[in-house]
């Protein structure tokens, strides 16, 4: 009686316990999501593609609660209703069951099946990578992230902010508490659009590096000498910045590869990237030089149009000139 009395308290307190928490979800969000309960599940994102990945998710969780419920549940009631105090007797006689067997076989069998068919339904969409509207080049190294927007004339380097990379200096004096963001910071996020399919090509320079960002349900492993491909398509109405990290150990900072998604409007996304293509144009133009021409290969010069025939003669008779003395020469050579 006691024992009941006991559990009877507490059900009743984790009762009100479970409806004050609901009432806390529904009038403070934020509070909510600040006491941690949201980092017990797997977030919902701001994709489709990761909406599905939770629906799939919550379905093969609640199919194995309902397993695990009816096998311990059929195990504690045999170990209760047929325990040697009640005067059960094992039976030694039964040694096989066809139909037990049949039974035990074919249902965890069906079982599979019915949680196989939604989970490749949701893998052949995740490598769906048909049909993109923007794609972007994804290179991890240590330690960092290159972006390069394939036919966009952009790239750049994304690597920790200087203010977390300050503060996790050994001595640094900085306390990080005091840092925004804490080594999920970077100096250059990666500007993608929203309403938009993104394809990303993930690879590695140097070693196995790994970009995941939760947000987007995307985790591709950067491996050197190999291309893989992944995508997301975040929501029209989810501008804002979404942070990921490097999910591979990948060396001694590998703790500070962290990842900044913004996620911007279509018009504002165009105007960055013709303003940041216009601005790398602009860095590399100094960098070109005109070709000269070798000392082993006279250059050919090309009359303009309109231009007379003596004039042609005149412009071409140095070089041929030139060959024809160094033929004597080579000759004279030959000859001595």
């Amino acid at each position: 009686m006691m024992i009941r009395s006991i559990c009877a308290r507490r059900a009743t307190l984790l009762s009100l316990t479970a409806a004050a928490s609901g009432l806390l979800l529904q009038t403070t969000p934020v509070q909510a999501e600040e006491s941690g309960w949201s980092l017990l599940n797997m977030t919902q994102g701001v994709t489709d593609m990761s909406r599905h990945i939770y629906d799939l998710h919550m379905l093969i969780f609640w199919v194995c609660v309902i397993i695990g419920a009816v096998v311990f549940g059929a195990m504690f009631w045999s170990l209760i209703a047929y325990r040697k105090s009640q005067g059960a007797v094992p039976d030694t006689t039964m040694v096989h069951n066809t139909k037990v067997e049949i039974v035990w076989t074919a249902v965890p069998v069906i079982i599979l099946i019915a949680m196989a068919v939604p989970a490749a339904r949701t893998l052949v969409e995740i490598e769906d990578t048909t049909k993109t509207d923007l794609t972007i080049k994804v290179t991890g190294f240590q330690w960092g992230w290159n972006y390069e927007y394939l036919d966009k004339g952009v790239t750049f380097f994304s690597r920790l902010d200087r203010k977390s990379d300050a503060a996790r200096e050994l001595g640094s004096g900085v306390d990080p508490n005091t840092v925004e963001h804490y080594l999920l910071n970077v100096d250059h996020p990666l500007v993608v659009p929203v309403g938009v399919k993104v394809r990303l090509l993930v690879t590695g320079a140097d070693v196995i590096h790994s970009w995941w960002v939760p947000a987007l349900a995307v985790k591709k492993d950067g491996i050197p000498g190999f291309v893989n491909e992944a995508w997301f398509n975040i929501d029209a109405d989810k501008t804002g910045l979404y942070r990921g990290q490097c999910a591979e150990l990948c060396g001694r900072d590998h703790g500070f590869m962290p990842i900044v998604v913004d996620a911007r409007k279509k018009e504002d996304f165009d105007a960055w990237i013709a303003e940041q293509a216009a601005q790398q144009k602009q860095a590399a133009a100094p960098a070109g030089t005109e070709a000269t021409p070798t000392a082993s290969a006279p250059a050919v010069v090309t009359p303009a149009a309109g231009t007379s025939p003596q004039a042609e003669s005149a412009a071409t008779a140095p070089a041929a000139a030139g060959s024809k003395a160094t033929a004597v020469t080579l000759a004279s050579a030959t000859a001595r």
